[in-house]
């Protein structure tokens, strides 16, 4: 089996689960650190020429990180394209499975039973905190409605205030996330690279709390250590 990941989170999850499987990963790839293949451009501009040299069984993408045009593009070139759609930790867990046995798993990975055991004995927030989750500035982005990492935070009781915008990503001023009154702003390291010095400076008198964006964003091996990692982030949040 020879496979083309466009996912990151994707990419981590054959790499530990599969290794030897993958041929061909993009260039925000960076885990597991030591995976060595073919880089094929990034999610958004994938080099549709170099994915057919490497000529892979399947190739496995996402209905978010990746554009329809390129994955078109790849299916009328004879390939075959699995595509993810992952908008809750529980859809998580059912779309890893499916991957990993599109790639040729014949069990269910051990890191896959662990992560989903940690998540279903998550105990029940005892208080909620509303905030909001930029994800990018030059414009502000926030998380909308139906995200990934907005049902993480959630299930660890966090209630992003732009839940219920008609948008998953949308823009927001500055000026309005500020007069929405949170108690709590996240700010992620990706896709924006939120620092201490780039970001909190935004929000003066509001606790901001930086976190991993692998361990609110991704789905793979690191959801066995998110809800640990992501809430000593948010407890460690200035007050």
């Amino acid at each position: 089996m020879r496979v083309v990941s466009l996912v990151p989170s994707l990419t981590e999850a054959v790499a530990v689960t599969l290794p030897g499987v993958l041929v061909g990963v993009t260039d925000w790839c960076t885990h597991p650190p030591e995976l060595d293949v073919t880089r094929i451009g990034g999610t958004k501009n994938p080099k549709v020429d170099h994915i057919l040299a490497l000529a892979p069984d399947l190739v496995i993408a996402n209905e978010e990180e990746n554009r329809a045009p390129d994955l078109d593009a790849l299916r009328a070139a004879g390939l075959d394209v699995l595509v993810t759609e992952v908008r809750s930790v529980p859809q998580a867990f059912t779309e890893l499975e499916r991957v990993l046995s599109a790639c040729g798993a014949p069990v269910r990975p051990h890191w896959l039973a662990e992560a989903e055991a940690v998540w279903t004995a998550l105990p029940r927030p005892e208080s909620r905190t509303a905030a909001v989750v930029p994800i990018w500035r030059r414009p502000w982005m926030v998380l909308g409605r139906d995200t990934f990492a907005g049902d993480v935070l959630a299930r660890l009781g966090v209630d992003h205030l732009y839940a219920g915008h008609p948008d998953r990503y949308p823009r927001v001023p500055l000026d309005e996330l500020r007069t929405a009154a949170p108690e709590l702003v996240v700010l992620p390291d990706e896709p924006y690279r939120f620092t201490a010095d780039d970001g909190p400076e935004a929000f003066p008198g509001l606790p901001c709390a930086l976190v991993s964006g692998r361990h609110l964003t991704w789905y793979g091996p690191s959801l066995a250590e998110a809800p640990r990692v992501l809430a000593e982030a948010l407890r460690a949040a200035p007050r």
